[in-house]
């Protein structure tokens, strides 16, 4: 066997898949997050939550029959408040469109500006309507609206049958009744630009255009997008189990509550079957 000599103060051989020049790898002690960076995340989060609430999405829930079978009392909503919003200033980065027929839609209430109301558009700008037998007809055709409550059709012509020239039905208002008048012409209602007619899908228990008149565009604000919780009427925080007559108090009877307490709501009676429901 033969020795190798190596001389005293030389490197020792290094082996052919270690080189001389490679180093060992620098191990990085654990980042830890301190308190200030703890609030700072949780800052970061509740803005964008509150961004979210305010601006894009917003939990209300419905207080009336006049949406049902589509909307039921005790339902709650997440409404899309970006999609209908005016453009302005952010028309160029968001999807913004103009409401469209058959959609449901989120409205401040001309008679009280701080309530909101919910109902379906049926007509838009342009549009001639009319009401036959509680049917709505646009521009001489039949609207197919499936999603109508099964209500027997009932005797007022103000419910029923629409537009009218007499004032037949104490409930509708008189300065509504007055100013559509020149807007009737062969028992139609032509919709002016920026307005819209929108009615309830149980047109028996609803109060809407037929009774105070059309929407601006800007008072358009949201739609709703799903029933994201439900409740059975007699189990909605704050409310007695006694029934509700319609149009017991006018307008307010179809204003929009919001989701006050989300706690309140688990201990009560849930329409499970409801739950993530999309509104159409």
């Amino acid at each position: 066997m033969t020795a190798v000599n190596i001389p005293i103060g030389s490197a020792a051989p290094v082996a052919p898949d270690r080189p001389a020049s490679a180093s060992a790898p620098r191990v990085h002690p654990p980042r830890t997050h301190g308190p200030a960076e703890a609030l700072l995340s949780l800052l970061r989060s509740a803005l964008i939550a509150l961004f979210a609430v305010t601006f894009i999405v917003q939990p209300v829930v419905i207080p009336s029959e006049s949406m049902e079978p589509t909307l039921l009392v005790g339902d709650f909503l997440l409404v899309n408040r970006i999609a209908l919003a005016p453009a302005g200033l952010w028309s160029g980065l968001l999807a913004y469109a103009q409401p469209a027929r058959q959609q449901i839609v989120t409205f401040r209430s001309a008679q009280h500006p701080r309530e909101y109301l919910i109902k379906r558009i049926v007509a838009v700008p342009g549009d001639r309507l009319r009401i036959v037998a509680d049917h709505v007809w646009i521009n001489g055709h039949p609207l197919p609206e499936a999603y109508l409550a099964a209500e027997p059709v009932s005797a007022q012509a103000a419910l029923a049958n629409f537009p009218s020239t007499a004032y037949s039905d104490p409930r509708m208002d008189v300065s509504w009744w007055r100013s559509m008048q020149p807007l009737i012409h062969a028992n139609e209602l032509t919709v002016p630009a920026g307005k819209y007619f929108v009615l309830g899908d149980n047109r028996a228990h609803s109060l809407d255009s037929r009774y105070w008149g059309l929407v601006n565009r800007d008072q358009i604000i949201a739609s709703p997008v799903l029933v994201y919780f439900s409740l059975r009427p007699s189990r909605l925080p704050g409310q007695s189990t006694a029934a509700v007559p319609a149009h017991a108090s006018g307008v307010a009877n179809d204003r929009l509550g919001h989701d006050d307490s989300f706690v309140a709501p688990i201990k009560n009676e849930v329409r499970w079957s409801r739950l993530f429901r999309i509104v159409r």
